[in-house]
């Protein structure tokens, strides 16, 4: 998403706009949405698909470090057990 920049030559997009994208998939609507929330990363989407959600974030450095020949990854899960009535301890 570009924050106040162009798309397209002449079509501008706002700053806070909120893309929202909906399709049938294995017979469910899958929701696919942008813009509403987590504005510091650097992309974010919310995915619903029935009543699960899924925030995924990602942010990236502005530029690489010298030397550096690998690309690193780090994935962070955290699943919220009591959203389903289950409280660990």
């Amino acid at each position: 998403m570009v924050l106040g920049g162009q798309i397209d030559g002449d079509k501008k997009i706002k700053m806070f706009e909120v893309f929202k994208k909906e399709i049938e998939w294995g017979g469910r609507t899958l929701t696919l949405e942008t813009g509403k929330i987590a504005r510091q990363a650097d992309g974010a989407i919310m995915a619903t698909l029935g009543e699960t959600t899924v925030l995924c974030t990602a942010v990236a450095a502005s530029s690489a470090k010298p030397g550096q020949d690998f690309f690193p990854l780090t994935v962070n899960y955290q699943e919220k057990t009591f959203a389903a009535g289950k409280i660990p301890g």
